[in-house]
């Protein structure tokens, strides 16, 4: 008897190689309610941004207690992660469900509360989700390839045509958000992209409003330009949208990652 067999040989997963950085700038408030984490492994990483949104009790303690929830959630599970889109979704409700439950005790107005913004990052692929108006770049030879679309009243009057980009920065409702972590305990709207193929070069940032809102797009696009250290180019951005609305300023912070692998 003739016996066939095929063999089967799994390549091992090629590490990561990535630069990374990341700031969080008090501004002029009083307080820091914005978080920002990086998680890493040899084969995935993780960033994130949350913004304590401002006017709500602890919005601190909401950024904090969903920081936590995610980088848990992430450091748990085995990389390269099986499901990645599901794991956004999962870790996002369960950080949701989490910062409910700071506020469970106070009226539903001063309940704590945060917007949220992550990407994960493994196997040359960029998955990304976000809640309310933090945000995430894009980068290609410093332009901006993509953005997310905040869940924000003015993002709404853009896509109907009332109102354009450019009049996005001085709006009168450009802080006000459709949907957040915390608050009522529904799952909040989240926006979760496809998978993203990176290039050799690429950018990936996240950040808090203190910074978009007080920069332009050629500000965001451009801002590793001048600096090969990511690190030294995300502190100047940084710096720039502070100094952009002195003595005004809010809390600025954001994440980001280059990719190094071909």
């Amino acid at each position: 008897m003739k016996c066939n067999s095929t063999l089967t040989v799994l390549l091992p997963e090629r590490k990561l190689q990535i630069e990374t950085a990341q700031v969080s700038l008090i501004g002029d408030r009083d307080d820091n309610q914005d978080r920002v984490g990086i998680f890493k492994s040899e084969h995935a990483a993780l960033l994130v941004v949350m913004d304590g949104m401002g006017g709500h009790s602890d919005g601190s303690r909401a950024a904090e207690t969903a920081l936590k929830s995610i980088g848990e959630a992430f450091t748990r599970l085995t990389q390269p992660l099986f499901d990645p889109l599901g794991f956004l979704h999962m870790s996002l409700s369960r950080a949701h469900d989490e910062v409910v439950t700071l506020g469970s005790e106070q009226s539903v107005d001063s309940r704590p509360r945060a917007t949220a913004a992550l990407c994960l990052v493994q196997e040359g692929n960029a998955y990304c989700a976000h809640i309310g108006d933090s945000r995430v770049y894009h980068l290609r030879h410093h332009a901006i390839l993509q953005r997310t679309r905040d869940h924000s009243h003015v993002e709404l009057l853009l896509r109907e045509g009332k109102i354009t980009e450019a009049e996005i920065q001085g709006h009168p409702m450009r802080n006000f958000v459709e949907c957040c972590l915390g608050g009522d305990p529904a799952v909040p709207e989240m926006t979760i992209s496809g998978r993203k193929i990176l290039q050799a070069g690429d950018i990936l940032m996240l950040c808090s409003d203190g910074i978009w809102c007080n920069l332009k797009d050629e500000d965001v696009s451009g801002f590793a330009r001048e600096q090969s250290n990511l690190q030294t180019a995300l502190e100047a951005l940084g710096k720039r949208a502070t100094m952009a609305s002195s003595p005004y300023s809010d809390n600025t912070s954001a994440v980001s990652l280059r990719w190094l692998n071909n």
